[in-house]
């Protein structure tokens, strides 16, 4: 009998050691399958935090900038403007983009009826009211602001950006480089032959728009040549691209316009300009892509020298607007706005020029 117990005993023990080693071993399994799930899914887990994360980040990014959206004060209707024909750019890339994300907001570039787009016809457009604002890459005149006060409102310029004004020759000509008062002296008629400064022995011809429809300018407001006429060696042209076309075919010819509408263009030569000629600044990115590289690469604009003022001839963007309480100032205070936003400043870089925030 007592080896019937001790039997039973026995297997009683033997059957609790099998079970409690297979509840262990199912224990230690499910352990081990659970770690490596845990592992194969950790990439994924950190990844999925990382993604949002990032997500996180770049709604703090787009909420911190000013886009064309977050402009208020948008008027929804149709607005005329002109003036400047080195807006061309802005025109085609941020106008088109500002009017893809307002569409409520409609723009219409009018040409005058009289004499060549610039910035002196546009500024006198909206004088007259025939356009909403102007665009112009030069300063307002004090007769301009005399002239709006006559008509009983004023004229506000709003910048927002910056060109420089480069000076393109026919790429025949070999000539180091001009300074500022060169320059001025050769559209005075008083500098006629390219042997003054520097060059072969050949007579000047400049090329320029009429100064009534001139887009940029050459003697500046704070300038002592203010108001000085041009010499009659200077010949006039209609736009740029017609002044471009001359200069291919004159050995002699000169030329100055918006940086941004030359320096990429292959059948000319923009030069170096300085205040002194042991100072010479080039309006491109050098070295200088030559003529018969073109169009295969073309010359850059020398951004970094326009942002930083080291380049001897700036032009100034600006938006002009109507202060006369109307639709005029509400829409040219809204273009102006569009433009000085984070996107609208980038647009504008994109577009070839230097921004000014």
């Amino acid at each position: 009998m007592d080896n019937t117990n001790q039997r039973k005993a026995l297997i009683n023990s033997e059957i609790s050691l099998f079970l409690r080693g297979l509840i262990i071993g199912k224990v230690l399994t499910l352990m081990v399958i659970g770690g490596l799930l845990w592992w194969l899914l950790k990439p994924n887990l950190l990844s999925g935090n990382s993604v949002n994360s990032s997500n996180q980040n770049l709604n703090r990014v787009s909420k911190n900038e000013s886009t064309f959206q977050t402009v208020a004060d948008v008027p929804p209707a149709s607005f005329n403007y002109g003036g400047s024909t080195a807006w061309a750019s802005i025109r085609q890339l941020v106008d088109s983009q500002i009017q893809s994300d307002r569409p409520e907001l409609q723009l219409r570039y009018v040409n005058p009826v009289n004499g060549s787009p610039g910035s002196s016809s546009g500024i006198r457009m909206l004088l007259d009211g025939k356009i909403d604002f102007a665009q112009s890459s030069r300063p307002l005149t004090n007769e301009e602001q005399a002239m709006a006060k006559e008509r009983g409102f004023t004229l506000e310029q709003r910048q927002v950006g910056k060109d420089g004004i480069a000076v393109v020759v026919n790429p025949s000509l070999n000539v180091p480089g001009l300074t500022v008062d060169q320059l001025q002296q050769i559209y005075l008629g008083k500098i006629t032959n390219w042997n003054q400064v520097g060059g072969p022995n050949l007579p000047i011809t400049a090329f320029s728009q009429r100064p009534e429809d001139a887009d940029t300018v050459i003697f500046p407001n704070n300038s002592d040549l203010k108001g000085q006429a041009f010499g009659s060696n200077v010949q006039y042209v209609y736009s740029a691209t017609e002044a471009v076309r001359q200069l291919s075919k004159t050995p002699g010819g000169v030329y100055y316009a918006s940086a941004r509408s030359v320096v990429f263009q292959c059948s000319v030569k923009a030069l170096p300009l300085g205040q002194s000629s042991d100072r010479l600044i080039t309006p491109y990115q050098t070295p200088m892509v030559s003529p018969e590289q073109c169009p295969r690469q073309r010359n850059q604009l020398n951004t970094q020298a326009i942002e930083n003022g080291s380049y001897p001839m700036i032009a100034n963007l600006f938006v002009i607007i109507k202060q006369n309480k109307g639709a005029e100032q509400q829409i040219g205070n809204a273009y102006a706005n569009l433009l000085l936003t984070d996107q609208g400043q980038r647009a504008i870089e994109k577009a070839g020029f230097v921004g000014v925030r």
